[in-house]
């Protein structure tokens, strides 16, 4: 079925390939891409638009020994296609198998795990100056980056650096005028009239039909029209952004012809100094529902393919934690016209599509730029509003310092909802939610919640807007569940801060949970209560701060206690915990804390990776009967695994 991509040993064999061949091979690729959506969800619509490019790039430059960052790296898979790993495709983003982000491990091709956007010029820029400086300056450097992911602070430095060092870069900018929404602000606009003006479009085909008569390297009447391009687009542009920068602009050029692309590359190759390649592709290109709505097909649930239609399969009607801090987003801003939210490029992965539509003055897409949206959103509290970040927990650690010097050094009500908190699955390691405890607990002034069920998360939130200082909620991908509770005669108990809440209360010990594995909590305790060992369990609520209370009582009254986190144990809840138990002079021999370790975790479905850590009910189950002194722990362990199937 693929018969060149099945043959291809290294990218290099691209460099081979006739116009014809590398068109074929195009359809190959996002014939591979459609059929791997049938089995699972993935990156989808920003390949499919990258795979020209892809293989343009290849085809000119020897990545082996040339330097190439992907930024973002979900545009991979094409790249992954090309560069040996072909026969493993169908393992990406499972458990053992290929990385759905640029992985070093993998391959030589890869040189950065690159999750997060808009660091890949400054890297580039880095690489490039070492090659310099080791005199490997023939590499050539090539940095691809998406217009969603430019108007990135990072990006601005590090083209402002490259102005200055004048060093040898190509840096692609990827326009397919969105990031996984469309995108917005200034850089969007003008990045839009670059692309969109018709007199410079007219001058740029014209350009192409010169180049096509002339060779590629050194002709002057090449450097001519280069001149005459540049000149006129000079006066159409006014100051040229990236000029004044020291930066060459050339383009826009179209990002699905392979010809013309790589005529532009080989140019590239010979020029001095940083440029910058303008290339127009199409998010979703070559696959007509992508294309239409490449918002849903960014990393769309899995479906078959019937010609050129996409048949989701059929999927349960639970709703995941996002759908729940969505609407209790929704109902306080139906309550209080103070309260404002805003997310960095993240609107459909939030759900706020609906608020966006409803209250559109006070909502606030900051672009991919998390630093400012909390130093704006620092900015909105002293004003006299109650501001809502809503920011995966991963990308919220790119504004740490804002958290500090302008939120919480001023004391300001900035609430933070930490959506993907935990691990995140088959998005793997640079995606995985798991340092905000360690990271926002240390602030003075903050408050740190985590939410055990559907149930506390809009009474937590409610609190949070009601609390006059900043707070901070976390949140993990996955379906949401209730919690019963055996005590209070089933009512639940309210929010009230630092305050934990008793599910059931046992006495043989106890199990203290941060976060919404406390279904896997109940669940451990119903098995360990089957085979005779009777165990408390508490929702701990509050990370900071802590109900030392609660914690006393459970050193006192219980024979053992377990913590669990779905968080990084170094400077977790657990750590939080023993440090109480340690102000409080308590012993700690009888504490166990369950969380992931001083690691990173790879990628995988989350189910799997919660078993592999320990923390499903049967890992907690087993803790707690180690700590009880049960030597054979199998009748529990077999118990709990049987209910977990069931």
């Amino acid at each position: 079925m693929h018969e060149l991509l099945s043959k291809l040993e290294s990218a290099i064999d691209l460099q081979d390939m006739s116009g014809k061949q590398l068109d074929q091979l195009a359809g190959e690729i996002r014939e591979v891409l459609c059929n791997l959506m049938s089995d699972r969800t993935a990156h989808f619509a920003s390949n499919l638009g990258v795979v020209e490019l892809c293989l343009a790039m290849h085809s000119v430059f020897d990545f082996r020994r040339d330097r190439l960052i992907w930024d973002t790296g979900h545009q991979i898979y094409p790249h992954k296609l090309v560069t040996g790993r072909y026969h493993e495709f169908k393992t990406i983003r499972t458990k053992g198998g290929l990385m759905g982000y640029p992985n070093p491990h993998e391959s030589e091709y890869d040189l950065f795990m690159t999750g997060h956007a808009g660091s890949s010029v400054s890297t580039m820029l880095g690489l490039r100056s070492g090659d310099d400086l080791l005199d490997e300056g023939e590499r050539r450097a090539v940095a691809v980056i998406g217009d969603g992911a430019f108007p990135s602070g990072i990006v601005h430095e590090a083209l402002n650096n490259a102005g200055g060092l004048k060093k040898n870069l190509l840096v692609i900018l990827n326009d397919n005028k969105m990031s996984i929404c469309p995108r917005v602000g200034g850089m969007a606009s003008y990045l839009d009239r670059l692309r969109t003006n018709s007199f410079y479009t007219g001058l740029k085909a014209e350009v192409v039909k010169a180049l096509n008569k002339v060779p590629v390297f050194g002709d002057p009447t090449e450097r001519f029209l280069a001149q005459l391009k540049e000149g006129l687009k000079a006066g159409l542009c006014g100051g040229m952004l990236f000029e004044e920068l020291g930066v060459r602009y050339l383009g826009p050029i179209d990002g699905h012809n392979i010809s013309v692309l790589r005529k532009y590359l080989k140019m590239m190759k010979s020029q001095e100094g940083p440029i910058l390649l303008h290339v127009v592709t199409e998010k979703g290109h070559g696959f007509e529902p992508a294309a239409e709505d490449p918002v849903f097909f960014h990393t769309p649930p899995a479906f078959n393919r019937s010609g050129e239609k996409a048949v989701p399969k059929s999927k349960g009607s639970s709703k995941a934690y996002t759908n729940y801090a969505s609407k209790a987003i929704r109902d306080q801003m139906l309550k209080d016209r103070r309260v404002t939210v805003m997310t960095a490029a993240m609107c459909q992965g939030n759900k706020l599509e609906v608020i966006r539509d409803e209250f559109p003055d006070r909502f606030f897409d900051t672009g991919i730029c998390e630093s400012h949206a909390v130093a704006f959103a620092a900015g909105q509290a002293k004003a006299g509003l109650r501001p809502i970040v809503d920011i995966y927990s991963t990308f919220l650690q790119r504004s740490f310092d804002q958290i500090f010097q302008e939120v919480t050094l001023q004391n300001l009500p900035v609430t933070f909802m930490l959506d993907r908190a935990g691990l995140t699955g088959p998005d793997g390691p640079t995606h995985h939610g798991v340092f905000d405890l360690a990271y926002m607990r240390i602030f003075p002034n903050m408050v740190v919640m985590a939410p055990g069920d559907a149930f506390d998360m809009p009474a937590m939130l409610e609190f949070a807007l009601q609390h006059d200082g900043p707070a901070s909620m976390r949140y993990p991908k996955t379906n949401a569940k209730r919690i019963e509770t055996s005590e209070n005669d089933g009512d639940r108990s309210p929010v009230e801060l630092g305050r934990a809440e008793v599910i059931r209360w046992e006495t043989d010990g106890a199990i203290l949970c941060c976060g919404t594995l406390l279904g896997e909590c109940v669940r451990a305790a119903e098995q360990l209560s089957e085979q005779g060992l009777n165990v408390a369990v508490v929702n701990a609520r509050f990370v900071k701060p802590l109900d030392a209370e609660m914690i006393a009582r459970l050193i006192g009254e219980c024979g053992f206690l377990v913590t669990v986190e779905e968080a990084q144990l170094m400077g977790g809840f657990g750590g939080a915990v023993l440090e109480a138990v340690n102000q409080l002079n308590l012993d700690a021999s009888q504490i166990r804390c369950l969380g992931i370790p001083d690691r990173f975790t790879e990628h995988g479905d989350r189910t799997e990776l919660l078993a592999d850590l320990g923390l499903d009910a049967v890992g907690i189950a087993r803790a707690c009967g180690e700590l009880a002194g049960i030597e054979d722990t199998s009748g529990i362990i077999e118990a709990a695994e049987g209910e977990a199937v069931g």
